[in-house]
């Protein structure tokens, strides 16, 4: 199949990304004891990708996993060249040349994640040792879709310490379904949400809101000083750290795939002052929106 002219790197409808901070990856997933062995740092959703293009000449520092369960495409890793179909996946080990494309007449939809870690190559060499041609057959099984959500859900939900060990952990679990699917087995479990996993649920839904310390103690039904403890306790963070985290996480996501000023992002997310988002922006980032938004024009995920 020739390599089409109209080519997409994001933008389809219903697509989910999420990207783990650098600050977050630099001051814990890297330094803790436990996520610093395996973590990830992207991790998506592409439905029906039509025109999906990547070109990475030099590859990047992460591992990639793609997994494709429905449409076709095709995929060039050291220059060898694999089509793609339903219940296939394919791991590109980190700093290796390759580019991959979608399908025009049957898209594809994958689940991919980037990932990196002390033991990250080695389980790479397990699974290639399995794999032709950096490929290998999947049966579809729906509790490992649902691995992959729950690593979605909870990353959204932002980063305390317990949260992104719970989250690495999951994908040790999801990295043993694909080198041992026979083994494969995975129970389901009712998510039970206390007080402060409710208050998160309602922070996420009111990202567009200015809300205080007050009114999430109020919503929680407890005092301002046993609250922001509690809080603290479960995540890691004030509540309103953990706040400004889920809006620039939803502010990458503006900025990635929509045409919307920094001021307009801003409004959207219930910051009135562009500047003071900028900076808030760029203490977790470690980069300022345009940067942000410049940068991945270039750099893909």
């Amino acid at each position: 199949m020739k390599e089409k002219t109209l080519k997409k790197r994001e933008g389809f409808e219903g697509q989910q990304l999420i990207v783990v901070p650098r600050k977050i990856s630099a001051d814990f997933l890297t330094q803790d004891p436990i996520t610093r062995q395996l973590y990830i740092t992207d991790i998506g959703y592409y439905p029906k990708a039509r025109y999906h293009y990547i070109k990475r000449p030099a590859g990047i520092s992460q591992h990639i996993i793609i997994y494709c369960i429905e449409g076709k495409g095709w995929i060039e890793i050291d220059k060898k060249r694999v089509d793609i179909l339903p219940s296939q996946f394919v791991i590109i080990p980190a700093n290796t040349p390759h580019k991959y494309m979608s399908e025009e007449e049957e898209p594809w939809t994958i689940y991919w994640i980037h990932f990196k870690g002390e033991i990250s190559a080695y389980i790479v060499g397990l699974i290639l040792q399995r794999a032709k041609n950096f490929r290998l057959h999947l049966t579809y099984n729906e509790n490992r879709i649902r691995l992959f959500e729950d690593i979605c859900i909870n990353l959204q939900k932002g980063y305390g310490d317990d949260n992104l060990r719970y989250v690495n952990m999951i994908f040790n679990h999801f990295l043993s379904s694909l080198l041992y699917e026979e083994k494969f087995n995975h129970s389901d479990q009712e998510e039970r949400q206390d007080i402060i996993g409710q208050t998160i649920t309602m922070m996420q839904e009111k990202l567009d809101k200015l809300i205080t310390l007050q009114e999430f103690s109020q919503y929680a039904g407890l005092s301002v000083s046993h609250f922001s403890a509690v809080f603290r306790e479960k995540t890691g963070y004030s509540p309103i750290e953990y706040f400004n985290h889920l809006k620039i996480q939803k502010a990458c996501q503006y900025l990635l795939f929509s045409a919307a000023t920094v001021k307009e992002i801003a409004a959207r997310l219930g910051v009135e002052d562009q500047y003071y988002f900028s900076r808030m922006f760029s203490k977790l980032m470690g980069m300022s929106p345009s940067e942000y938004r410049n940068r991945n024009k270039t750099a893909e995920h």
